[in-house]
């Protein structure tokens, strides 16, 4: 296995629940856990994360009280092969959208970059920004 060099660790509040909505709904493998930690490394294609149960081990905070919604202003982008499969998954589980599917282009230099993308909130509140490439094209500006 390799690590990506950076890898996120979420704070959640209940790991089980976490360890469901990751595995379950929207399709990571468990690459490795503690469960008497609350903790697991996950990954979906090359995409990793880390989740570990407050309150269990180390938790980090950073002074302020740790209050749903979890990762206020963070959205973590994760590409994928199939988003019709995941919002299948989502309906399928009864699990609402954050952003119903969208086709969005993102300026790079001189290139627009096409993604179709949703945005689910994790059981903590996360905002998980899942997309597939649809193309890119010379920008219009």
């Amino acid at each position: 296995m390799t690590e990506n060099a950076l890898v996120p660790e979420l704070a959640v509040f209940d790991w089980s629940v976490s360890r469901d909505f990751y595995t379950d709904i929207i399709g990571f493998d468990v690459l490795y856990e503690r469960p008497e930690e609350g903790f697991s490394f996950l990954a979906f294609g090359s995409a990793q994360l880390m989740i570990d149960q407050i309150g269990i081990g180390r938790t980090f905070e950073s002074g302020a009280p740790l209050l749903l919604p979890l990762g206020r202003g963070l959205n973590l982008q994760i590409r994928v092969d199939a988003l019709e499969t995941l919002l299948k998954r989502l309906a399928k589980s009864d699990y609402p959208l954050y952003l119903p599917p969208e086709e969005k282009c993102y300026r790079r230099d001189t290139v627009e970059i096409g993604h179709r993308q949703f945005i689910v909130a994790d059981p903590d509140g996360y905002l998980l920004r899942l997309y597939e490439d649809i193309g890119t094209r010379l920008s219009q500006s």
